[in-house]
């Protein structure tokens, strides 16, 4: 039986470059758009084991449509991929970002990986295991600014971490990959300008500029995602990397450091005062 795969956003871009990869590893590949005559161009293009299935994956009929096609068509589903997104407003700002701006981002990022997770997550418990890889971005940390895109990645990645340890007991991993390349919401004037204002407004350092404008072919992050969801990840899960270029990364668990400590039982609350002692002038 052939292994197979699922990958959102696979029409274009790096999930594109990352379906090309699964298929020439021999896996089945159901390729995920929203234009069914990019899905087909896409399906075309990789050829071997592809079919498409078009529609917004953060829609829970088509989430729902994905995970049953990958199933009718290869008899399971041992990876969900999922690379689809879409750029904030160059300038976007919670200065003046709309409720509804605000909650289409939300929608196309979170709102796409937890339908798809949601279908595809009891498959794979049934069938005794599968991979997730969800896509999230540097954006996370806020030093590219905006809204709703920081946002909702910030929430894969919590939303992946919970699955992870969730379904780690289930055979089921679960993984984020923060990519670098150069795709279409990475081109052009106005995605250029906006990186250097960035930098004007010292929110980017340069050597972060730069690699923002001088990003990799989408292919360099593409094997980062098919290693996630290969049998040499068995026992790789709940972790954030980075695939940008030559570089691969992983991002340390956030910890807490002890800024000040009483025992509640025999000590009053921190007053404000000592709270600035502690806080505002370390």
């Amino acid at each position: 039986m052939t292994a197979a795969a699922v990958v959102v956003g696979g029409s274009r871009g790096i999930g594109l470059a990352v379906a090309e990869l699964l298929t020439s590893r021999g896996m089945g590949v159901v390729v995920n758009g929203r234009d069914p005559d990019v899905v087909d161009a896409a399906v075309s293009h990789v050829g071997g084991r592809t079919i498409g299935v078009a529609g917004s994956p953060a829609d829970p009929g088509t989430a729902d449509a994905l995970i049953a096609s990958c199933i009718d068509e290869f008899g399971r589903i041992d990876a969900l991929v999922n690379c689809a997104g879409t750029a904030e407003p160059a300038g976007s700002s919670i200065l003046d970002v709309t409720s509804a701006q605000f909650r289409d981002l939300l929608d196309a990022h979170l709102g796409t990986v937890f339908e798809t997770c949601r279908a595809a997550a009891p498959k794979m418990v049934a069938q005794g295991g599968g991979a997730i890889v969800n896509t999230s971005s540097f954006a996370f940390l806020g030093d590219y600014g905006g809204t709703g895109y920081p946002a909702g990645k910030g929430a894969v990645n919590a939303l992946t971490l919970a699955i992870a340890a969730e379904l780690k007991s289930r055979n089921v991993r679960a993984n984020v990959v923060c990519p670098g390349a150069k795709t279409r919401l990475s081109t052009g004037p106005e995605y250029e300008a906006q990186i250097g204002e960035l930098n004007r407004r010292g929110m980017l350092d340069d050597v972060s500029m730069q690699g923002a404008l001088d990003a990799a072919p989408p292919k360099y992050a593409a094997s980062t995602y098919a290693y996630l969801v290969s049998d040499g990840a068995k026992d790789v899960t709940g972790q954030i990397f980075v695939a940008a270029g030559g570089f691969v990364g992983r991002f340390d668990r956030p910890t807490p450091t002890i800024v000040a400590y009483r025992d509640h039982h025999d000590s009053p609350p921190w007053t404000v005062d000592e709270l600035d002692g502690f806080v505002g002038h370390r």
